[in-house]
């Protein structure tokens, strides 16, 4: 079977879109920032291994999350012909919903392999920190995207969890003390991850209303989503820059700041828009200022580092 775009169904460009690797970027960033968390307090003694664990274990629970979506969505009945983001793999056919459904159990098993050997550098509580991130992949897409809960989901998972998780494993020896840096440092990567979120929200106002999803956005409306998003990215920017300041890290704040005018921008280009598909061209921007911001606050890290 082929579909009427060209992508035979079931075939690795099918799969491969299915995957949306440009969400990878969300998995990516963190992991980074915790990394370079690490460098900036340890320096040449940080452990690489879990890093790569780290990455590897975001990477493919990132795959497992937008499998569960598309399959689950599909299910429901909310990826229809009214549907104004990107194409899902099931809806268009790319994917038969038996395919997705083993896929998805699959990775999620993959995930969890993955994540076994970290038990090594932080102990037993990571099976548990690694089982929550499995639960809430499901809980998410199935339950708490219809509460308004996915703001606070990516700040905790796309923040805190591996931006301060990386940090611990990371570090020369097993250690669960407080570091303000890495803290503020898993919040402010949450809040600029959110803006994402904010966005396919925001495009998504009227079906999700019809659908019964009650976002944030959904809550706040139009006017109060548009400030929200604004605001997140600033505040993400203001919270990092204070303590990075504070800590004498400035070549870390002045290359985070890079990613403000980017957002300033994609923001005034959001509200021009406003409603439609068209939105979507805002959804990509906004995943390339993630990038920005990741990758150049982790050069002014790696830079604080090397003259301090």
């Amino acid at each position: 079977m082929t579909t009427n775009n060209t992508v035979k169904t079931n075939s690795a460009k099918a799969w491969l879109l299915a995957a949306r690797p440009k969400t990878l970027t969300g998995a990516a960033v963190p992991v980074l920032l915790g990394a370079m968390a690490a460098y900036l307090d340890a320096n040449n003694e940080i452990r690489p291994l879990p890093i790569v664990f780290c990455f590897l274990f975001a990477f493919v629970m990132q795959i497992d999350a937008n499998f569960v979506n598309d399959y689950f969505d599909f299910i429901k009945g909310n990826d229809n012909e009214k549907r104004l983001g990107p194409e899902r793999a099931c809806a268009q056919g790319w994917i038969t919903p038996a395919k997705m459904k083993r896929a998805l159990y699959l990775t999620t098993l993959i995930a969890c392999i993955i994540g076994l050997p970290l038990i090594y550098f932080g102990g037993w509580p990571t099976i548990f920190v690694g089982l929550i991130c499995v639960l809430f992949c499901f809980l998410y897409t199935t339950h708490l995207s219809y509460k308004g809960m996915g703001d606070v989901l990516v700040l905790v998972f796309f923040g805190l969890v591996p931006v301060y998780g990386t940090y611990l494993l990371a570090l020369p020896s097993p250690s669960f003390s407080i570091s303000v840096e890495a803290l503020v440092l898993s919040l402010s990567c949450g809040l600029v991850i959110d803006t994402l979120l904010i966005v396919n929200n925001f495009r998504d106002i009227d079906n999700d209303i019809e659908a019964g999803k009650r976002t944030l956005a959904v809550r706040l409306g139009l006017d109060r989503t548009l400030q929200l998003y604004l605001l997140s990215g600033l505040l993400a920017i203001s919270l990092s820059g204070f303590v990075f300041i504070l800590k004498g890290h400035y070549f870390s704040f002045v290359l985070s700041l890079l990613y403000l005018p980017l957002h300033f921008k994609t923001f005034g280009l959001m509200k021009s828009i406003r409603r439609g598909k068209a939105l979507n061209a805002v959804l990509g921007k906004t995943a390339a200022n993630i990038t920005v911001y990741g990758v150049a606050t982790a050069i002014g890290m790696c830079i604080d580092t090397l003259i301090g």
